[in-house]
């Protein structure tokens, strides 16, 4: 065999799609906040939640969630600018509301960042000012090198 692997070379489990016992665990992303006001839909989004309710009207042997995609898609594609207009604003309606709750919400995590960060910096506060009670001199020592 030119430069290829046997049978042999691959039963021997040196896969490279095994996992290695002791390997560390992969981090992750961070869990998300599940209070984070969600992202707002965009105006084709907006013209889907109706476009949905009037398909399934017409069509209701149809269960298909491509099919109901596919003709939303072909539908909106063929609306003109006038006919957008009014999913557009609801749109925009929707993104100045998300924009307002993320500003609330960002003003919250300030919040309860700064008295997290308050209660640690007192404690840390209480620590190196009992450290220099001890000492009693109120100053560090200095080591001359």
């Amino acid at each position: 065999m030119k430069g290829g692997k046997s049978k042999a070379d691959t039963k021997r489990g040196e896969s490279k799609l095994s996992v290695k016992k002791g390997a560390p665990a992969k981090k992750g992303k961070p869990a998300k906040d599940p209070n984070k006001p969600k992202r707002p839909p965009s105006a084709f989004f907006v013209f889907m939640e109706e476009f949905r309710v009037t398909y399934k009207q017409k069509h209701p042997q149809n269960k298909s969630v491509a099919a109901v995609g596919k003709a939303g898609g072909e539908k909106w594609k063929s609306l003109t600018d006038a006919e957008k207009a009014p999913y557009i604003q609801k749109a925009e309606k929707r993104k100045a509301d998300y924009e307002k709750s993320m500003n609330t919400y960002n003003k919250k995590l300030a919040e309860g960042n700064k008295e997290e960060e308050e209660e640690e910096s007192d404690k840390s506060r209480s620590e190196v000012n009992d450290e220099d009670d001890e000492d009693g001199s109120g100053e560090e020592d200095e080591d001359d090198d």
